[in-house]
């Protein structure tokens, strides 16, 4: 009971800590527009699951070494981002994965993952806290597992209570609808389990196999505006982008990635978003300003119908200045086309 109790009292610490890194975060990025607010990186590509929707992960790639991966979180913060996020693949496979987490905390970065949860146990959790991880978030697809995704609620709900009993940092449960999943009632039972466990709740719609944005069906319309109501603390009940994707419909906005969202694959190569790999292909280590600024005034083409909500999060920083007049360079969205479409955008765990 004791150790339950330390722990509580640290989290809330922590959550406290976070909230205040999070407002200056805001605050600076309203003020400036040339550094990174959000950047994903991968420390290794490989996954230790196949979900048939999912297009960032192989099963043979091995971990980042961990001299280059510190060099890139060090020229992350050089450039000033705010978060640095860990992702993949599945992160918690990379064996240095905590020296990592505690160097961008020691840059005064706010410390993010993205796991699938499964290789979670108290051991883990405890070696998480102590290196300051400061978010993470879990998608859960279903309530039992099938043929489209093991991330099943049955599977990883033992993770969730090892959670909610030694996590000091803040968590977030991402449940999903659309393309491949056979139940959708499953979305507010995950929604309702995190909230019980006192974490947040987000939902995020899924692809096609092609890319490709459809609709949900009215039924599936009706549990994502329940879910988002239960977590209605959520940044989305301030916009209508996640509303439209659920409806189909295209979004009207300014796509900032390659400037204010970074996301750096295991090459170390600078791309777009996880759903454009491949534009602008700038190594992290030779990105400047000038790179920066063209993204930054660049508009995507892809950008709506896109469902990478942590890009769109980011860009609400400055849809409201600097029309952006710039188009990708020809040669450049080609190369882009050949890797993942640019007119559409694959499944994702950040959606």
């Amino acid at each position: 009971m004791g150790m339950r109790f330390r722990t509580r009292a640290r989290r809330k610490l922590r959550f406290i800590h976070t909230r205040l890194k999070e407002w200056r975060m805001i605050a600076w990025g309203l003020l400036s527009t040339e550094h990174p607010v959000l950047a994903h990186v991968i420390p290794i590509r490989r996954c230790n699951l196949s979900c048939t929707y999912c297009n960032e992960f192989d099963d043979f790639s091995k971990p980042v070494p961990l001299e280059e991966m510190l060099r890139r979180v060090d020229r992350l913060a050089q450039l000033g981002a705010t978060i640095i996020t860990q992702s993949g693949g599945e992160p918690l496979l990379h064996p240095d994965l905590d020296r990592i987490i505690a160097r961008v905390r020691s840059h005064g970065a706010l410390a993010g993952m993205i796991t699938n949860g499964y290789l979670l146990t108290q051991e883990r959790i405890e070696r998480l806290n102590r290196a300051g991880l400061e978010h993470l978030q879990i998608s859960i697809d279903n309530a039992m597992p099938d043929e489209t995704s093991k991330k099943s609620l049955k599977v990883l709900d033992q993770k969730l209570v090892l959670l909610s009993e030694h996590a000091e940092f803040q968590v977030n449960i991402n449940s999903v609808l659309g393309c491949g999943i056979r139940f959708p009632e499953d979305a507010l039972k995950v929604a309702r389990r995190a909230l019980e466990l006192g974490f947040t709740s987000t939902i995020g719609v899924l692809h096609d196999g092609n890319g490709q944005l459809k609709p949900l069906s009215g039924k599936e319309q009706e549990i994502f505006e329940e879910v988002m109501e239960l977590g209605k603390r959520s940044y989305s009940r301030f916009n209508e982008f996640q509303h439209n994707i659920a409806r189909g419909k295209a979004n009207e906005w300014r796509c900032r990635s390659g400037a204010r969202y970074l996301y750096i694959c295991e090459d170390g190569l600078v791309h777009w978003c996880s759903q454009q790999r491949g534009y602008p292909g700038i190594p992290l280590m030779e990105y400047t300003l000038a790179d920066f600024r063209r993204e930054f005034n660049t508009a995507k083409p892809c950008a709506p119908h896109c469902t990478v909500s942590c890009s769109q999060q980011v860009a609400m920083l400055d849809n409201w200045r600097a029309p952006q007049a710039l188009r990708p360079r020809p040669a450049a969205v080609a190369k882009a086309g050949n890797l993942v479409q640019l007119t559409g955008a694959g499944a994702s765990e950040h959606d």
